[in-house]
């Protein structure tokens, strides 16, 4: 059974990043009617920071040398440490369940928001790898960071979640999709450019949907 994994991370509860997630995820469904859907809103629901115990887990993974995301487990070996891993499991859990992994971001301050950050660093470990599944990411900009816009060396959005994904968890099989220019609808120095966030955000919706049913 084929299992998506849908997450959620815009603080707004209506955003057109969770517009582009929900327009991939329901054709997905559509298309996958006996498979397992799970999301997990990351803005509602929020994933705690990492503290030292959790570095005390990774540091003993690293030092044992553990590739087996089954066995991080054996990392446990104080009270402390046990009340990390009962954060890291669950999540670790939905992740390594997933064939397709959809994340549906924002862009905050040129980067993702902190709880997409604060998942990532509990589900990440040395040397892991999650080959064989599949990510999608779906993200909303107030501006245009695309290919040839003066902004494009300021994305440490969408460039990060790529580099992430094939560097710790050696993934290379990503596609993204993106609405630019989203602050058009509410400031007046984007206003001229709305038409072209509307035609970027349609052809976003589109682009998502056929994802979603080709996957």
């Amino acid at each position: 059974m084929t299992t998506l994994l849908h997450l959620d991370s815009s603080a707004r509860r209506r955003s057109v990043s969770r517009e582009l997630g929900d327009a991939f995820a329901g054709a997905w469904r559509e298309a996958n009617p006996e498979g397992r859907y799970v999301h997990r809103d990351l803005a509602a629901d929020p994933v705690p920071f990492i503290g030292e115990a959790w570095t005390e887990l990774c540091d003993h993974v690293l030092a044992h040398e553990i590739t087996e995301i089954a066995r991080y487990k054996e990392a446990v070996r104080t009270p402390a440490q046990a009340e990390a891993w009962g954060i890291v499991e669950p999540l670790l859990d939905e992740l390594v369940a997933a064939d397709v992994v959809l994340i549906a971001t924002p862009m905050y301050n040129f980067s993702v928001p902190a709880s997409l950050k604060a998942w990532i660093d509990q589900v990440t470990f040395p040397r892991m790898s999650l080959a064989g599944r599949r990510f999608v990411i779906a993200s909303a900009r107030g501006g245009s960071y695309k290919p040839g816009a003066p902004r494009e060396p300021y994305d440490h959005q969408e460039r990060f979640l790529r580099d992430f994904i094939a560097g710790h968890f050696g993934v290379q099989d990503v596609a993204a999709v993106a609405a630019e220019l989203v602050n058009s609808r509410l400031d007046p120095a984007l206003e001229r450019l709305r038409a072209v966030h509307e035609q970027s955000y349609a052809d976003a919706l589109r682009t998502a949907r056929t994802l979603g049913g080709g996957y």
